[in-house]
């Protein structure tokens, strides 16, 4: 059965907290507040086309030739016919479960993970096996023998998203190169979800399973223009892989469902030429809100965070029992002055059984103001929440 949204599932609730006229915080989904870059929207208000007409299923070629200059510049060696621009970075993955996977294989995800991963495994046909990382070891990768202890003779891959959704956790070089070292051994596939490559805090630096020498055949990137350019409702993303069968076989999906979209592929291409200056100063913002959001949630008694190291989310355990029912009661039952927040209940982002049920998934794409006024209405929740 395909799985709720964990994070949008409680947004009936949400509504009639508007109808009661309460402001609510959004913290629960991933949608950014920055302004998507200017080029992007002015290609689209400057268009020519007077037939809004079907791109190649693989996407554009002059789009494709400047996605593959981006990765090059990021030290990833692939060509344009390498790469298959997909509606979003939701169908790369789908393309990717359903290239390398059959009904009935298995695909190992450390958990907590995106929540959608869920439902592309289930309409995949895939069964998930989840290696279980914790909030006191700030969800660090586990043991390569985590690993290997669950590798069968039905396991297809592994998937990471890096930097992390819904943890802000940043892989680093080592880790990669274990989990290469797995893969090679094992010869499974190696999926990165990388759409959050560019932010990253501290001083670390993303590194990508195609950077790590060896990997043509076993790396499969997934990456999207949702976040990168704060570009949501555009729809692209793209499937990368340096395995040609991968490829030859993502083709036949593109193919079915015809084309990316046209007009989002232009926004796309032109937010290519987006300066370095855009990124710096999105980071920064990122990295106060970072800071400011976890300095806050560590003053609430009974609180503890996760320290994200990149993307813009973290993971906070609670002191109470269900986060379904806290998240629900926020915005049905509680305010101050006329105020309440919206969170997404972590237990969706786990596919153990009884695992995030006392933690929810913050999104710091809000401003620094709204922010602390969040974290304040959580802590006066908590303090008078007795379920």
């Amino acid at each position: 059965m395909m799985p709720e949204s964990p994070i949008r599932k409680l947004v009936p609730f949400a509504e009639k907290a508007y109808k009661a006229n309460k402001k609510v915080y959004h913290l629960n989904i991933g949608q950014p507040d920055i302004k998507s870059p200017k080029a992007a929207m002015e290609a689209v208000a400057a268009h020519s086309l007077e037939i809004l007409a079907y791109t190649r299923s693989e996407g554009s070629e002059p789009y494709r030739v400047k996605i593959a200059a981006y990765y090059q510049q990021n030290n990833i060696p692939v060509n344009h016919n390498e790469l298959i621009v997909t509606t979003g970075g939701s169908e790369a993955l789908l393309f990717a479960m359903g290239s390398i996977a059959d009904a009935g294989d298995e695909i190992i995800i450390p958990e907590p993970f995106y929540a959608n991963y869920n439902g592309f495994a289930i309409a995949s046909g895939v069964t998930i096996v989840p290696v279980n990382s914790k909030i006191e070891d700030n969800f660090a990768l586990p043991n390569i023998s985590e690993f290997e202890k669950l590798i069968t003779p039905k396991t297809k891959a592994i998937l990471i998203c890096n930097p992390g959704n819904p943890t802000g956790y940043l892989y680093s070089k080592e880790e990669i190169q274990t989990l290469a070292a797995i893969v090679k051994k094992h010869d499974l596939f190696l999926v990165a979800d990388e759409v959050y490559r560019e932010f990253t805090y501290d001083n670390l630096k993303h590194y990508s399973i195609l950077e790590e020498p060896g990997m043509e055949q076993y790396g499969i990137i997934i990456d999207s223009v949702s976040k990168r350019y704060s570009m949501c409702g555009a729809r692209i993303g793209c499937l990368v892989s340096k395995n040609k069968d991968v490829m030859s076989t993502a083709l036949k999906f593109a193919q079915a469902r015809l084309s990316p979209p046209t007009f989002a592929q232009i926004a796309s291409e032109a937010a290519l030429n987006t300066p370095q200056s855009y990124f710096d100063e999105v980071i920064d913002q990122y990295r106060e809100r970072r800071d400011i959001l976890i300095e806050k949630l560590e003053e609430i008694p009974g609180v503890q965070v996760g320290h994200p190291k990149g993307a813009f989310y973290c993971i906070a355990q609670l002191p109470i029992k269900n986060s379904d029912a806290f998240a629900q009661w926020l915005l049905e039952e509680f305010d101050v002055e006329g105020e309440t927040i919206m969170v997404a209940p972590a237990a969706g982002f786990y596919s153990s059984p009884g695992m995030g049920l006392n933690q929810i998934r913050i999104a710091y794409v809000l401003n620094k103001e709204s922010l602390i006024k969040a974290v304040n209405i959580l802590k006066q929740a908590l303090a008078v929440y007795t379920q």
